[in-house]
């Protein structure tokens, strides 16, 4: 088949491009930056197409697109509206005049009820595809980790501290996946499978964990145990909207958000789209300090 992945050389889009030449499929690969002679790549700016005859010559001759499209913060003429609400309702809509299947990468934990601009326009954009009258599905991930991520890799520069700071509320549970399982997953879904009906895919590894307990199931195993402290909400959510400002680190408030709550999928689709268990994401679990002590040291 021939697939468009946008976003194809982002983190999660490089993996998805990695599993599907592997599967044999012809790709192309949407993308904001430089573009080469190879004809692999189509330039892609999704902040500016926002309606769906801004889709219809990209998707001549493509069979699937998948979207990895997304953004952390927002930059003058890139806003969150534009790129995870109002461009990919304009795909969906390209998408279901041209009978082309659309995979739309989102992420789990979105719900109405957040204050979270980042979240709230992702969760807009799935409404938008839902009512879009395309042949879609929507994949959730959980956390993501692997080579190339900004977020994984600033997850595990912060394990190898000897110190681990988590938020005093952060303590909803993440399945964490290895990002080559989601690319191979996704690929699999381009296929058309009928391994499931839903038009709703949420996927994640096989164990369950808080902030804490991730942060420490990511501490490489020759350090020694590191101290975890809590850091009061107040103070974490002053933190997390200054980074939001300095655009610094991935950690937001739209993150800060999420980790109060569980962000684990009601079926995980993971096992059975892969046919074996996921990858595993860190070290085993370990018995963990339960004590609610402010200082309480995390497992290696």
């Amino acid at each position: 088949m021939n697939i468009l992945v946008l976003g194809g050389r982002g983190f999660i889009g490089r993996h998805v491009v990695r599993a599907l030449e592997l599967r044999g499929h012809a790709v192309r690969i949407g993308t904001r930056g430089n573009l080469n002679d190879s004809g692999l790549f189509r330039r892609v700016r999704m902040q500016k197409m926002t309606v769906a005859a801004d889709w219809h010559g990209m998707l001549h001759g493509i069979d699937v697109v998948v979207n990895t499209v997304g953004i952390l913060r927002e930059r003058p003429g890139e806003t969150y509206v534009a790129v995870h609400h109002r461009a990919p309702a304009a795909l969906a809509q390209a998408c279901a005049a041209q009978c082309k299947r659309l995979i739309h990468i989102s992420a789990l934990g979105l719900t109405g009820e957040a204050r979270s601009r980042f979240l709230r326009s992702k969760l807009a954009g799935e409404l938008a595809i839902a009512a879009s009258g395309a042949d879609y599905l929507i994949v959730r991930p959980s956390l993501v980790d692997g080579d190339g991520g900004f977020g994984a890799a600033w997850v595990r520069w912060v394990a190898r501290w000897p110190v681990h700071f988590t938020p005093a509320h952060a303590l909803g549970k993440i399945a964490a996946l290895d990002a080559r399982d989601l690319g191979e997953a996704v690929a699999i879904l381009c296929e058309g499978t009928d391994m499931t009906s839903s038009r709703e895919i949420e996927l994640g590894g096989m164990v369950h964990r808080n902030m804490r307990d991730y942060l420490a199931a990511m501490r490489p195993a020759h350090l020694r145990r590191a101290i975890a402290i809590t850091v009061p909400f107040w103070l974490a959510r002053v933190a997390s909207h200054v980074c939001d400002v300095l655009h610094f680190s991935p950690f937001s408030f739209g993150h800060l958000e999420l980790m109060r709550r569980d962000n684990l999928p009601r079926h995980n689709h993971l096992p059975d789209l892969l046919g074996r268990p996921p990858r595993a994401v860190g070290v085993m679990p370990c018995a963990l300090n339960s004590s609610t002590t402010r200082f309480s040291p995390s497992c290696s």
